[in-house]
């Protein structure tokens, strides 16, 4: 992960931070626990260079049986993660056109690249805002990486969603929301809004119902049937569908719920 790029700098060390997850090292597992949230995604909801190769890690991680054994939040913090890096990757129609963009411009992304990784922390400073565009230009391939990485991120991320646990299956179903939104996830949408929304008339809580139905939006499933909820959280969640936006009925519940005190 030489090349693993923020504005901060490179994060070569993320291997071996993540790798502290794993063991029984309580100040590294902080250590690492933070590094993954703070140095390897963008608070924006995209993508670092370092961001798709720390996803590869990050599905590895959910597999391993090291991974939290008296603490089964960790591996729900790990869907978390690949739900982002699918917020990160969800390009639309843009994709090819970025592609060319990025293609056209490789030797000077190349070049931006080598020098922004060997020089000290306040040159880099200056060429993240040089004007030259190269800083936000090099953020590119970093979405296209975490793009092309997203049909095996869902693969991986799948079988959660008939875990044992119920927080699990909401943190996949999240997840899934955000990576199936990928063209080559297309065919198996309808499929996947089935299960989500099974999965969401069987949840026993509004925090788990909630975080289920903004996946059936995301994937342009049907939300009405949840503006009626008891739950205020989750009234709201289907009203910001995209498919409601401009519902007259989603849009009195969002009013009215702003009026709540």
């Amino acid at each position: 992960m030489a090349a693993a790029l923020t504005a901060s700098g490179p994060v070569g060390d993320t291997p071996r931070h993540l790798a502290a997850l794993l063991g029984d090292d309580a100040e590294a597992f902080v250590d690492g626990y933070s590094h993954l949230w703070s140095a390897t995604l963008r608070r924006e909801g995209k993508a670092w260079p370092a961001t798709a190769p720390t996803a590869l890690l990050v599905a590895e991680l959910l597999d391993n049986p090291l991974l939290g054994p008296d603490d089964p939040s960790l591996p729900d913090a790990m869907l978390a993660y690949l739900y982002e890096v699918g917020v990160a990757a969800d390009l639309g129609d843009r994709a090819a056109e970025i592609r060319a963009r990025v293609k056209d411009r490789a030797p000077e992304l190349r070049a931006w690249t080598a020098e922004c990784v060997s020089t000290d922390a306040d040159s880099r400073a200056r060429m993240w805002r040089d004007g030259t565009g190269l800083g936000e230009l090099v953020l590119d391939p970093a979405a296209l990486a975490c793009f092309d990485l997203v049909p095996a991120l869902l693969r991986r991320t799948l079988p959660y969603l008939a875990s044992i646990r119920a927080r699990r299956r909401t943190c996949a179903a999240a997840a899934v929301g955000s990576l199936a939104r990928h063209p080559a996830a297309s065919a198996q949408r309808r499929e996947l809004l089935d299960q989500l929304t099974s999965m969401a008339r069987a949840a026993d809580s509004s925090y788990d119902l909630a975080a289920i139905v903004i996946a059936i939006g995301h994937l342009g499933g049907g939300t009405r049937p949840w503006l009626a909820d008891p739950h205020a959280g989750v009234r709201a969640c289907a009203a910001l569908a995209p498919d409601l936006a401009g519902d007259d009925v989603a849009d009195q519940v969002l009013m009215e719920l702003a009026r709540s005190p």
